[in-house]
């Protein structure tokens, strides 16, 4: 039996159902991710904020906190996603 190559629709349309699922269930389709992530979208201000406060809140040493991913959006609000690990050892 021969699997046809995907197509980048394909994948596409996998990865728009992972997402979809992942955002009625809020858990990740992929349960050997590990990561914790939140997604917010502030005025510039409250998203520094916002950020401090992940920050402090959980330590970049003990739960390899990070800023995984960010842009400006026309309005000038920033929407960014931070990436923890959930608990720390």
């Amino acid at each position: 039996m021969s699997r046809q190559p995907f197509r980048p629709a394909d994948v596409a349309r996998r990865l728009s159902q992972r997402a979809g699922e992942e955002a009625r269930t809020g858990r990740s389709a992929s349960k050997s991710d590990a990561w914790k992530r939140e997604t917010f979208t502030l005025p510039r201000e409250e998203a520094r904020e916002k950020a401090r406060e992940a920050f402090s809140r959980f330590p970049k040493a003990a739960y390899m906190t990070e800023i995984e991913w960010w842009r400006e959006l026309e309005d000038g609000r920033i929407e960014f996603t931070i990436r923890r690990l959930p608990t720390a050892d």
